[in-house]
């Protein structure tokens, strides 16, 4: 990877690129945009791809290689970030490989924070069903929480929640959709909580609810917007005016309109729908 940080990177007029199975990569864009703001933002949404988390290695690292290949030719971005756990777990190098000359972030859950911030050393992770069960999560534990008990959860159905559901929700249908997560990690007596799928990151408000002021619920958007600052150069306030309407976008892959649902996050997100992308 080229690290194509400083003055030049700040002056570059090319987007920033996100890009996850669907829309869970949304609440990264948003952070990286309020730490950001004067650069200009493309997201894509793989839906014809979606989901990822239960889908293997080689299949999920030939629908983001596509995918970010029509990104990258149609948008050319400056840098590239893969708003994905899974993406990032099972295809990270090969997007790195296939794309030299851009800077390429991946998303790691957030295991260390929440180790910093767990007293009774109990953490859960919330994943997908994928990822709950492989070994990189267990990986990251030892790297990052040695001396504390990870505990592992999938729920699929939540990041279909999210994806097609969550557009047209009221807060009790919100509130219900994470309980069942939320009940079995306080159940194993954990204090902190990961959002190990970037899906969950829309309900993340719910799950403080549900958890209680006890429990801290943790993601790794902070981190990765500060990282895309430091990648795009210090400041990064050269790139636009940062006055005026935004004209970020979003894409899809597949084909046929947006729909209600992808209508609704791309207003949700202040994002202009981009069309289709193949």
């Amino acid at each position: 990877m080229i690290n194509s940080t400083g003055p030049a990177m700040r002056h570059d007029q090319r987007p920033v690129a996100f890009f996850d199975s669907g829309v869970g990569g949304l609440p990264y864009l948003a952070a990286a945009r309020a730490l950001v703001p004067t650069e200009r933002y493309v997201y894509l949404a793989d839906r014809a791809g979606f989901p990822y988390g239960t889908k293997s290695r080689e299949a999920v690292t030939a629908l983001a290689l596509a995918s970010i290949a029509a990104l990258v030719r149609h948008s050319r971005p400056k840098a590239i970030v893969v708003a994905c756990n899974t993406a990032t777990e099972l295809a990270i190098d090969a997007i790195r490989t296939a794309n030299p000359l851009i800077p390429v972030i991946g998303t790691v859950p957030a295991i260390k924070p929440a180790a910093a911030l767990s007293k009774l050393r109990r953490i859960g992770v919330v994943a997908t069903p994928g990822a709950a069960a492989a070994g990189y999560l267990t990986d990251l534990a030892s790297e990052w929480a040695s001396g504390c008990e990870v505990i592992k959860r999938g729920d699929g159905a939540l990041v279909d929640f999210v994806e097609r559901k969550f557009i047209g929700s009221s807060h009790e249908e919100r509130l219900a959709a994470v309980q069942p997560s939320v009940r079995a990690m306080l159940d194993s007596g954990v204090d902190a909580i990961v959002l190990g799928c970037t899906h969950f990151l829309h309900l993340a408000a719910e799950f403080a609810e549900a958890a209680g002021p006890g429990v801290a619920i943790v993601d790794s958007r902070e981190g990765i917007a500060n990282r895309l600052r430091d990648v795009l150069g210090a400041g990064a306030d050269d790139a636009g005016s940062g006055t005026g309407p935004r004209n970020d976008q979003m894409f899809l892959t597949g084909v046929g309109p947006f729909g209600a649902v992808y209508s609704g996050f791309a207003s949700l997100y202040d994002l202009r729908q981009g069309g289709c992308l193949s």
